[in-house]
């Protein structure tokens, strides 16, 4: 029997799900796509697979899932129209292309932006907890911008793993790491002076991102120097990162496929 497969960006807001992964009696963002999808396609054979799965409370501009069906679908725009219909307001489909059996959403390589949105030195307005981490302590952010951009590269991140096994794959490349001011995301209750943290490459690890930017905050605090960060890249590094940035401020920009 033929199969069809779709590939549907989407985007959403991860604060009150327990990530995208279905776990037993928690709301997760796969459930709420695959239960929207039963409804509509009105209980007719479906599978979907992520692109990559996101933890509880991280948000996503872009990401994507790809759509196995026995059936095409006829009309692409009606379909991500009744999608966007009956899903939840935190989720929105943006758009819908059909690939081949070949595409392979899990194993075809990609390159993924993750921002880092945050800001520091004031109690913020409640609205912003979603998509924004607040630390109120002072941070300098010239040497966290300095640190950021030690990410760069091919480095060796067992430091920056959640529970690292002895048999895990460290040696990575970062096509991109840089702090900058937030000129991105605004709204009129943000404080006045807000950054972000933008990394990109292929493959990251569980909780890297959020460990690098734990390491920079610590950095920005004077807990870490420059030279710790580099130490923490090296083989054989005995410089364990510890604190874990919260998940409310990391947002996965886009996914390219190459």
């Amino acid at each position: 029997m033929k199969k069809y497969f779709y590939v549907i960006s989407i985007q959403y807001l991860g604060y009150r799900f327990h990530g995208w992964q279905k776990q037993p009696n928690v709301k997760t963002l796969h459930l709420m796509v695959d239960r929207t999808l039963n409804y509509i396609l009105e209980g007719k054979y479906f599978k979907t697979l992520c692109a990559g799965r996101t933890d509880a409370m991280v948000s996503a501009e872009q990401a994507a899932f790809e759509l196995f069906l026995d059936e095409p679908i006829q009309d692409q725009n009606a379909f991500l129209e009744l999608f966007n219909y009956n899903l939840p307001q935190d989720i929105r489909a943006l758009d819908i292309l059909e690939v081949d059996e070949k595409f392979n959403i899990i194993q075809h390589s990609k390159v993924k932006e993750y921002n880092y949105l945050f800001a520091y030195g004031e109690k913020c307005h409640p609205f912003c907890a979603p998509i924004m981490t607040t630390i109120l302590d002072y941070l300098d952010i010239e040497i966290m911008k300095q640190g950021a951009k030690l990410f760069e590269g091919k480095h060796y991140f067992k430091s920056y793993c959640y529970k690292p096994t002895d048999n895990g794959i460290y040696n990575r490349e970062i096509i991109m790491s840089e702090l900058i001011e937030n000129t991105i995301y605004k709204a009129n209750y943000f404080p006045d002076k807000t950054y972000l943290f933008r990394v990109k490459g292929q493959g990251f690890m569980r909780n890297q991102i959020r460990l690098m930017m734990g390491a920079l905050i610590d950095l920005g605090k004077g807990k870490l120097t420059l030279m710790d960060i580099e130490d923490s890249l090296l083989l054989h590094s005995k410089k364990r990162i510890e604190y874990i940035a919260p998940a409310s401020g990391l947002i996965l920009k886009n996914i390219d496929f190459l």
